[in-house]
C-alpha cells in the first residue's frame, strides 16, 4: 500500500509501576473515579432528590461508555501496569465499574480486530461479533437504532466463555472472578435497596446502549476490504483528549498497538495514503456519528459502492 514503511516509536518509561508511560496514570485515576461514582450513586439514592439522581443516573450511563471505549478499550490492547497483579485487580475493578466482565469484553474485542466489522459471509455469518453487518440485510448495514438497543441482549456468555477458556485456565479462572464481582455487587446493593437497584438497572443498560451507538459509528462508512479503512475516524480535539483518543479509529485498526498517545503520530504519517484510499472522516464525535452532515445512506455501503471520502 505505501512503498515507506510505517514505522510508530514504541512508548517506553522507566517508571517502576507503569508498563508504558506515566500518562497512563491519567485513564488509571479516572478509572478509579469511576468505580467510587458507582459506589457513590448508591450512597446518594436516599439522600437526593429524585431529580437529581435522574441527572446523576444519565451522568453514569455516559461515563460507561465513556469508560468501555476509552479506559477500558486501551487497557485491553496496553495494560497499565508492569505488575501482572495490579493488571488483574485493575480489570476486576472495570467490570464492577462497567457492569461486564473486562476478560469477557477482552475477547469480543479481540473477535472484533479480527473480523474489523466484516460483512455476512456465504452463511450470513461474521467473523466479528460486534459487526455492524452481523444483522443487516441485503449486503448493508444493521439500522443504528436496532443495533444500538438490541446489541445488549446479543451477546453469547457461553461463546465468549469458549473462547476465553482457549487462553488458558487461569484466564477462565479470572473471568469468573470478574463476573462474580460484578454480579454480587448488584445483588448486594440490591439487598441492601431493592428501590435502588430498579432505580439503577435501566440506566446501566441506558450506559452500554450508548457504548453500542459509539461502536456503530466507528464503522458506519468504513470499507471492511480495506485494513487502512477498517474504521472511521473523528478529530473532534475535546471529544479525543476527553476519550483518550477513540476517535482516531481508523488509525487504531490500522495498527491496534499503537499506544493511545500515539495516535497524532500515526495520523499524521498515514494521513495522504488514508486520503488516497478513501478512509472517511466524519465531524462530530462517534457517539453523535448520526449528526454528521456528509452521512451516506445504508444502501451506499453495500459492498458495490465506494467508500465514501
Amino acid at each position: 500500500m505505501s512503498a515507506e514503511p510505517i514505522r510508530i516509536e514504541d512508548v517506553k518509561t522507566d517508571s517502576r509501576v507503569f508498563a508504558y508511560t506515566r500518562w497512563d496514570a491519567i485513564p488509571v485515576a479516572l478509572g478509579l473515579a469511576h468505580f467510587a461514582y458507582f459506589w457513590l450513586l448508591f450512597y446518594l439514592y436516599p439522600r437526593m432528590p429524585l431529580w437529581v439522581m435522574l441527572i446523576l443516573g444519565f451522568i453514569y450511563s455516559v461515563s460507561i461508555s465513556w469508560n468501555i471505549n476509552g479506559i477500558s478499550h486501551n487497557f485491553i490492547h496496553n495494560p497499565y501496569f508492569r505488575s501482572p497483579l495490579a493488571n488483574r485487580l485493575f480489570s476486576v475493578m472495570e467490570s464492577v465499574a462497567c457492569c461486564f466482565s473486562q476478560l469477557y469484553y477482552d475477547v469480543v474485542h479481540m473477535q472484533h480486530h479480527k473480523g474489523n466489522s466484516d460483512r455476512q459471509d456465504e452463511h450470513g455469518d461474521t467473523v466479528d461479533w460486534l459487526s455492524i453487518y452481523r444483522h443487516g440485510h441485503d449486503g448493508q448495514p444493521e439500522n443504528p437504532w436496532s443495533y444500538t438497543f438490541l446489541s445488549f441482549f446479543r451477546d453469547n456468555p457461553a461463546a465468549i466463555a469458549k473462547e476465553l477458556s482457549k487462553r488458558g485456565p487461569a484466564e477462565a479462572r479470572w473471568g469468573k472472578v470478574e463476573l462474580a464481582a460484578f454480579v454480587t455487587s448488584l445483588v448486594t446493593l440490591g439487598i441492601l435497596n431493592w428501590h435502588y437497584l430498579l432505580f439503577f438497572l435501566p440506566f446501566m443498560y441506558f450506559g452500554h446502549c450508548l457504548s453500542y451507538l459509539n461502536g456503530y459509528y466507528l464503522h458506519y462508512g468504513s470499507n471492511p476490504d480495506k485494513p487502512i479503512a477498517w474504521g472511521v475516524s473523528s478529530y473532534h480535539q475535546l471529544y479525543n483528549w476527553v476519550w483518550f483518543y477513540n476517535g482516531y479509529h481508523a488509525e487504531h485498526h490500522f495498527r491496534p498497538k499503537a499506544h493511545w498517545t500515539r495516535m497524532v503520530a500515526l495520523h499524521r504519517q498515514i494521513e495522504d495514503l488514508q486520503r488516497r484510499e478513501g478512509v472517511r472522516v466524519i465531524k462530530p464525535p462517534h457517539a453523535l456519528g448520526f449528526l454528521d452532515p456528509d452521512l451516506p445512506p445504508r444502501r451506499e455501503t453495500a459492498p458495490t459502492a465506494p467508500a465514501a471520502s
